[in-house]
């Protein structure tokens, strides 16, 4: 898919941790073109059929534990894992929610805390999501978050799989909401126990969904991680497995 990703503001790339509002390192706004295509999204189809395929996805998920304060969701790619996300937005309840936190892990920089992004609108297929700067001003105002720069954000694909999935079960409210992306590094216990504390309160505003981009689990000999335990069939063990962290 071409052409669809971020519009925004810039920051150097070496920009350290922020204390005071990111603006004042920027340029003026300007809209932007994707840095890159994402067709692993949807095999290069257009943002009428990757609508039309969200929508298939999402009738065939059952609502089972809905309205939902927080789902985990794979990015993967969407032929690889669109179908099962669709069972996490499936339980998300449009109705209510205005603020949406999408927490995924970064893939390309060494983070030992969490980051924001620099940009206004995430731009979707679909269409594009607006950034809450209200929130991230209170977040910032926290002193534990550091600013993404253009580059990273655009290259940060657990982020980016969650958009397209919002957009669609947010279309019918798609002015009365916002989005709040966070992109997550590799915490110490005491770092989780402090953003922990920062976002239990948004957590607990029946107005906010959380959404957690997970990998799930990178099984195979590409990861050098092949467990499974006696059963005859790999896909038990799996199950198996899956079940112990629920």
């Amino acid at each position: 898919m071409a052409n669809w990703r971020l519009i925004g503001h810039t920051i150097r790339r070496d920009a350290p941790p922020q204390t005071r509002s990111p603006r004042a390192h920027m340029a003026a706004y300007s809209r932007r073109r994707a840095a890159s295509a994402r067709p692993e999204l949807d095999g290069g189809q257009s943002g009428t059929e990757l609508s039309r395929q969200l929508d298939m996805w999402l009738a065939k998920a059952d609502l089972t534990h809905g309205p939902a304060r927080a789902i985990i969701a794979p990015h993967a790619g969407y032929s690889y894992c669109g179908a099962c996300a669709a069972f996490a937005y499936r339980q998300v309840s449009p109705v209510v929610v205005k603020r949406i936190f999408i927490l995924g892990p970064s893939h390309h920089v060494r983070l030992g805390g969490c980051a924001l992004s620099a940009l206004d609108k995430y731009r979707t297929p679909l269409y594009d999501l607006t950034i809450d700067k209200q929130i991230y001003a209170e977040l910032e105002a926290t002193r534990q978050f550091e600013w993404m720069d253009v580059q990273t954000d655009e290259d940060e694909h657990s982020i980016e799989m969650m958009l397209p999935y919002i957009a669609k079960v947010m279309e019918e409210y798609k002015s009365g909401f916002t989005i709040i992306p966070i992109l997550v590094g590799s915490l110490t216990n005491e770092k989780q126990a402090k953003y922990g504390s920062i976002l239990a309160p948004y957590l607990a505003d029946p107005q906010n969904l959380f959404v957690i981009s997970s990998d799930f689990c990178h099984w195979g000999a590409r990861f050098r991680y092949q467990w499974r335990d006696q059963r005859p069939h790999i896909h038990q063990s799996i199950e198996w497995l899956d079940k112990q962290v629920t």
